[in-house]
């Protein structure tokens, strides 16, 4: 790379997904903001929404439609899911690297979309372009990529706690089961009766049941991995919390197992991925909070033959804003790591 710094363009700024991005981006030494969008507050500062910006990035947000005038290098979609197609069809010859951090581009084709998202897909060419952008299983094809498709927060916990046992072939058909749980940021900046105060605090439920749109991501991952088609049993839980996501996924095995063999299997797997760490006693997601560690502990269950790995991340971050981070930093060469050093946040 030249000393010239990235132009990155954030895409839809009211959100926690777009402020998180503001926050990582504005500390990192080869990037420049040069525009953050919002329809619904155009002439605000940004700071204005997201007031811990107050006197650092104060720049005026501006219509999405201003986004072609300032030329930039990466633009982020922080936008929702069906909002985001309209805006990679229109983009895609600007010269642009899009990094999109909806689901709209994260599964294998329109119908498989359809089916799932319950929504008419409008750009189907996009699904050939985009890359997943798992950095931990695609660096290279992340690389190459002009559009890449941010994964979901609650796929990335997951495929990380699965991947080198799907790797190796070693997971029996339709035995995985993936319980998650994901604090509150996970729902989204509107409120809706679901994430209303009382109905969070001092709760806990499951939603989702045996149908979340998440599933098909992680199945087709998972299966991409073994080289066939595989079903998982996901559920996905709410959280009384700000930040976090959860998983604990069970599975059996193929072959002779014992703990020493799986800690091999995933210390092999994830001996250059920097930002998986592989822990030697249960996570929580304090351990991980305002980073872009991935924390995993597999364990052998001698008693039922079962493998039990946990795996933590911080939702808006290696299950959103980091990750997207990462991703650009990838595919404009640059170090794996850069702006991304942040050590987790606890208490």
């Amino acid at each position: 790379m030249s000393n010239q710094k990235l132009k990155a363009a954030i895409v839809g700024a009211s959100g926690f997904t777009g402020s998180e991005l503001a926050r990582l981006l504005l500390n990192h030494s080869e990037v420049t903001i040069e525009i953050i969008t919002s329809e619904s507050h155009v002439g605000k500062p940004f700071s204005d929404l997201h007031p811990q910006f107050f006197n650092r990035l104060d720049i005026p947000l501006v219509s999405a439609d201003e986004v072609g005038n300032s030329n930039p290098d990466v633009i982020f979609l922080a936008l929702p899911h069906g909002v985001s197609m309209d805006f990679v069809a229109k983009w895609k010859d600007s010269g642009a690297k899009i990094i999109d951090l909806s689901g709209d581009f994260r599964l294998s084709g329109k119908e498989v979309y359809e089916q799932w998202y319950d929504k008419k897909h409008s750009y189907p060419e996009g699904f050939d372009a985009a890359v997943y952008g798992l950095p931990e299983l695609f660096a290279e094809q992340i690389k190459g990529a002009n559009l890449v498709a941010n994964p979901g927060c609650y796929p990335t916990a997951s495929i990380l706690s699965m991947a080198p046992l799907f790797a190796k072939r070693l997971v029996r058909e339709k035995s995985l089961i993936i319980d998650a749980k994901s604090g509150l940021t996970g729902a989204g900046v509107k409120a809706s009766a679901t994430t209303h105060f009382s109905s969070v605090n001092e709760n806990f439920k499951a939603y989702g049941i045996a149908g979340h749109r998440h599933t098909i991501e992680i199945e087709e991952q998972l299966g991409a991995l073994a080289g066939h088609q595989t079903a998982v049993q996901f559920t996905p839980h709410l959280l009384p919390v700000d930040r976090g996501i959860l998983v604990t996924a069970y599975a059996k095995v193929t072959g002779d197992m014992n703990q020493e063999k799986l800690t091999e299997i995933y210390r092999d797997f994830y001996q250059d991925k920097p930002f998986v760490r592989l822990r030697n006693q249960a996570p929580g997601i304090k351990d991980v909070r305002g980073s872009h560690f991935c924390d995993v502990f597999p364990v052998w269950d001698e008693r039922t033959e079962r493998v039990i790995v946990i795996s933590v991340i911080d939702n808006l971050l290696k299950g959103a804003a980091s990750q997207a981070v990462h991703n650009m930093n990838l595919m404009f060469g640059l170090a794996e790591s850069e702006g991304l050093n942040q050590v987790p946040l606890k208490p």
